[in-house]
C-alpha cells in the first residue's frame, strides 16, 4: 500500500519511501481543455437548436414549397420529428451525435456527416498550410531578431510584424490574386482538388488562401517568439553553457530556444478558432467548397441538422488542435511535467 514521502531532517525524502501518484501536466492539461471544451460545445449547439425553434422559418414548408398542404406539412414535420418538444429533439439529436450519427440534411437529404466529410478537407488544408507557413516564417524572423536584438534586423522584423497585423486576411487575399493570378497568372485564383487526387494541384489551389491567413498569425508568432528568446538568452543557465564552451548553435537551439518556445506555441493554440474562422472567409474571396459555405446555403435555408454538424466539427477542431500543443508544449519543455 503506497504511503506518504517520509520527509528527512534535509528535506528529502527517505530512499525507499513509496510516492503517490501525481496526474502529469499533460493529463491534466486534458482535462482541464476537457472540462472547458464540453460544455462550451453543449452551450453553443443547445443556443443554435433553440435560434432555431424561435424562428418562423418551417423546414418542412420550405422543403415542400408553396403548393404543399397543411396535411403534407404536417406529415413532413412528423417525418423531420419537428413535432415533438424542443428539449426532446435536441436530447435525440445530441445522443445520436455522440455516437457519430449527425442525421440527415432536410433538403438533400444527404446524411450531414458525408457533407461535413467532404467540405472539411477544405478548411482543414487552408489551416494547415496557414499554421505551417506562421511557424516556418514567424519562427525563422523571430529567433533572427532576438539573436540581432537592438539591431537594425530586430528594428526592421518589429515595425513589419506591426504592418502585417493591421492587414485583414479578405485584403491580403485579394492583392494575391490580382498579384498571382491576374498580373502575374502563375496560380489559380479559385477552386479546389482535394490532395488525395493530385497533391501538386491541392497545393496550387490551397497555397494563396493559406497564404492569406497566416499574416496575422506570423506576426504574433514573430513577436512572441523574439521577447521570450531575448529573455531566456539572458538566463543564467545559458551564461554558464556558453562559459562551459558550448557552441552557440547549441545554446540557441538545445536550451534557449526549447525553453522560450512556450509563448509563441501557446499563441498558435489560441489563433486555432481565428484560422478556422479566417477560412471562412478565405473560402468567399477563393471560392472554396469549405464548411463556411456549407453552413451559409444551410443557414439560408434554415436546415439546422447541417449548421450544427458543422458547429460541432468546428468545436472539435479546436479542442484537437488544443491538445496537440499541448502535447507538443510538454514534448519541448519536459520540466513543466516533471513539476506537476
Amino acid at each position: 500500500m503506497a504511503t506518504l514521502d517520509v520527509i528527512t531532517a534535509k528535506g528529502r525524502p527517505r530512499v525507499g519511501a513509496a510516492r503517490l501518484p501525481r496526474p502529469g501536466g499533460l493529463v491534466r492539461g486534458l482535462g482541464q481543455l476537457l472540462a472547458v471544451g464540453v460544455p462550451v460545445a453543449l452551450l453553443a449547439t443547445f443556443v443554435t437548436y433553440g435560434l432555431s425553434a424561435l424562428t418562423d422559418t418551417n423546414p418542412a414548408a420550405a422543403v415542400l414549397g408553396d403548393l404543399a398542404t397543411p396535411a403534407d406539412i404536417e406529415r413532413m414535420n412528423h417525418q423531420f420529428g419537428l413535432d415533438r418538444p424542443f428539449l426532446v429533439q435536441y436530447v435525440s439529436w445530441l445522443g445520436n451525435a455522440l455516437t457519430g450519427d449527425l442525421g440527415y440534411s432536410y433538403f438533400t437529404t444527404l446524411p450531414v456527416r458525408e457533407s461535413v466529410a467532404r467540405a472539411l478537407p477544405v478548411d482543414l488544408s487552408i489551416t494547415l498550410v496557414a499554421a505551417l507557413v506562421a511557424v516556418f516564417v514567424g519562427g525563422t524572423a523571430g529567433i533572427a531578431a532576438a539573436l540581432n536584438n537592438g539591431g537594425r534586423l530586430d528594428r526592421a522584423v518589429t515595425a513589419m510584424c506591426a504592418a502585417a497585423s493591421t492587414i485583414p486576411p479578405f485584403v491580403l487575399g485579394i492583392g494575391l490574386i490580382v498579384l498571382f493570378s491576374v498580373t502575374l497568372p502563375v496560380l489559380p485564383s479559385g477552386g479546389y482538388v482535394p490532395l488525395s487526387e493530385d497533391p501538386g494541384q491541392w497545393l496550387r489551389f490551397i497555397i494563396l488562401p493559406g497564404l492569406a491567413l497566416s499574416l496575422e498569425l506570423t506576426a504574433e508568432i514573430t513577436r512572441q517568439l523574439r521577447t521570450s528568446l531575448v529573455g531566456a538568452l539572458r538566463e543564467n543557465y545559458v551564461v554558464g553553457a556558453t562559459v562551459r564552451g558550448l557552441s552557440a548553435r547549441r545554446v540557441v537551439f538545445g536550451h534557449a530556444l526549447r525553453n522560450a518556445v512556450g509563448p509563441a506555441l501557446t499563441v498558435l493554440g489560441l489563433y486555432v478558432p481565428r484560422l478556422i474562422g479566417g477560412a471562412v472567409v478565405a473560402e468567399a474571396v477563393f471560392n472554396l467548397p469549405g464548411l463556411g459555405h456549407l453552413a451559409l446555403q444551410a443557414a439560408d435555408r434554415g436546415d439546422i441538422p447541417v449548421i450544427q454538424g458543422v458547429l460541432l466539427s468546428s468545436l472539435a477542431l479546436v479542442l484537437v488542435s488544443n491538445l496537440l500543443v499541448n502535447v507538443a508544449l510538454v514534448r519541448l519543455r519536459p520540466a513543466a511535467e516533471r513539476r506537476s
